[in-house]
């Protein structure tokens, strides 16, 4: 992703830790402490599209109360970007990914 397309701007300097996570297959750069979307909007990115068209979305509320930041996890659920902090090796995309099926 690239950070000169950067949507937030970092004003003050954080003391967490360096996290990457990846955003559907891209690295994204992160501090320990930032919420996803603060990591998806810092890098480029958006964190998904529209339903009834091609605009990209990058959150509304910010607050956890809508559901314009949600993204999915490489498990196959759905979290709020906004109010889920970034975590080490989290995989996201910004649409579903084909879940596993076991031949049980």
């Amino acid at each position: 992703m690239e950070r000169s397309q950067a949507q937030f701007r970092r004003v003050a300097r954080r003391s967490g830790p360096p996290i990457t996570l990846s955003f559907d297959g891209k690295s994204i750069h992160a501090t320990g402490g930032d919420s996803v979307l603060a990591a998806l909007l810092e890098n480029g990115a958006h964190a998904r599209r529209l339903e009834f068209g091609a605009e990209p979305r990058a959150g509304f509320c910010l607050m956890g109360a809508c559901q314009d930041c949600w993204v999915w996890s490489a498990a196959g659920g759905r979290i709020r970007a906004c109010t889920t902090p970034v975590s080490e090796g989290l995989e996201l995309f910004a649409e579903p990914q084909g879940m596993a099926h076991s031949n049980d």
